[in-house]
């Protein structure tokens, strides 16, 4: 009696030194365009905030929320750049939403201990955010892309204002024009909104799962015999 084998599948051929010096010299010259070096930037000044939030006096969250400003502004300005210079590479698309998510992260975790937000409001937005950002990860390793919608986009811009308004984090005198607001404590507004963010992240968090789930069913019914 005989016994057959399947031959094991052939190995894919190893990279020769000229093709991982091209490589690695493609990875640096992307690492040094403009805009992933804007988007680095991000992660860079992210401890610079947490210094000034750190020392604490209204001059220092004055100049925490500077930075802060000017690195989401960065977040716009990259993603143009890279298109407009026709440089949009991978390193690019895997920074850019890190380099987002570092920052927010880093500045929410921060603030609990300063009592600007609670730990469980903290808690569901990461949660939320690992838990999308593992949803796209398998949705794309299947060939599916899941696109940001409403919800997600106004859950970034609230968001960003109220993470603005937590990291000022004092009472300061407001008027709009004739309007004259009095003292407003910014920690009540910035709560208020990441509140409010907190609402439109749960509902994009759900609204992903179901794009995944409709898209992965649809990609199994074409698959089917």
């Amino acid at each position: 009696m005989t016994t057959s084998s399947i031959p094991p599948a052939p190995r894919p051929p190893r990279p020769t030194r000229a093709e991982r010096r091209r490589r690695r010299r493609s990875l640096s010259e992307d690492a040094l365009n403009v805009p992933n070096l804007l988007t680095m930037g991000r992660v860079v000044v992210i401890p610079l905030v947490i210094l000034l939030l750190d020392r604490g006096s209204p001059k220092d969250c004055w100049w925490a929320a500077l930075v802060y400003s000017a690195a989401a502004l960065t977040d716009l300005i990259d993603g143009w750049l890279a298109r407009r210079m026709h440089v949009v590479s991978v390193l690019g698309k895997f920074l850019d939403p890190l380099a987002d998510k570092l920052l927010v992260m880093a500045v929410l975790i921060y603030l609990v201990p300063l009592g600007r937000i609670p730990a469980w409001a903290v808690t569901l937005l990461l949660a939320r955010e690992l838990s999308v950002t593992g949803l796209r990860s398998i949705a794309s390793s299947e060939g599916v892309v899941i696109a940001a919608g409403d919800d997600g986009k106004s859950k970034t811009a609230l968001q960003m204002v109220g993470l603005l308004c937590l990291i000022l984090g004092y009472p300061y005198h407001l008027t709009f024009g004739p309007i004259d607001l009095g003292d407003v404590d910014l920690v009540y507004v910035g709560r208020a909104l990441v509140y409010v963010s907190l609402v439109f992240s749960i509902m994009s968090a759900l609204s992903y799962t179901r794009l995944f789930a409709e898209a992965v069913e649809a990609k199994n019914q074409r698959g089917a015999p």
